[in-house]
């Protein structure tokens, strides 16, 4: 692949919203080549800061007009994708102001997939399993016109009852305050 072609091919996605890729993807866009050809021009672009290694796998295309603040969200669909993921525990409690600390460059998510977490250059990624079902998954997040969508204020607290984490920091009241 030649960086021009490369460029071209990667701003097209980029005008549809797209600017973070798995290796996988990247194999797709750059189909004509060999695996070989392919692995060459993948380190190239990424020697020549056209594409940014965020992590095994994880390409982020850097001459995006469309990143944006969102693009740690973009990274955990990347990561996981085929499985259903939403913000939930501090970060959307966060959101919600019912508590009292903020995550800094840190996004906490529910998933359908495997657990873990993830550092990238814009932030920590913690991804929390969850056996929910599907419905309830959709019942309990809302989408807010972002790539992920949030966990309501009550799915939030009762995910981080859940899974057993820190609770000194919520303040209930705010977060049963819509039923007065």
């Amino acid at each position: 692949m030649d960086q021009a072609t490369a460029i071209r091919r990667l701003s097209d996605f980029d005008q549809m919203g797209r600017s973070v890729f798995t290796k996988r993807d990247l194999a797709k866009i750059f189909i004509e080549d060999n695996a070989r050809a392919f692995q060459a021009g993948l380190g190239r672009l990424v020697r020549n800061n056209i594409l940014l290694r965020v992590m095994k796998g994880i390409y982020l295309f850097t001459l995006s007009r469309s990143r944006g603040a969102d693009v740690l969200e973009r990274i955990a669909i990347a990561l996981r994708r085929g499985h259903y993921n939403y913000i939930s525990l501090e970060s959307a409690l966060s959101e919600y102001g019912v508590i009292s600390q903020i995550p800094v460059d840190r996004l906490t998510i529910m998933t359908t997939g495997r657990k873990g977490e993830y550092k990238t250059p814009f932030g920590t990624l913690e991804f929390t399993h969850t056996r929910r079902s599907v419905a309830d998954i959709i019942d309990s997040a809302v989408d807010r016109g972002r790539p992920l969508k949030i966990a309501t204020k009550r799915a939030a607290f009762r995910d981080l009852k859940r899974v057993g984490r820190n609770m000194h920091l919520v303040d209930e009241a705010l977060v049963y305050e819509d039923d007065q």
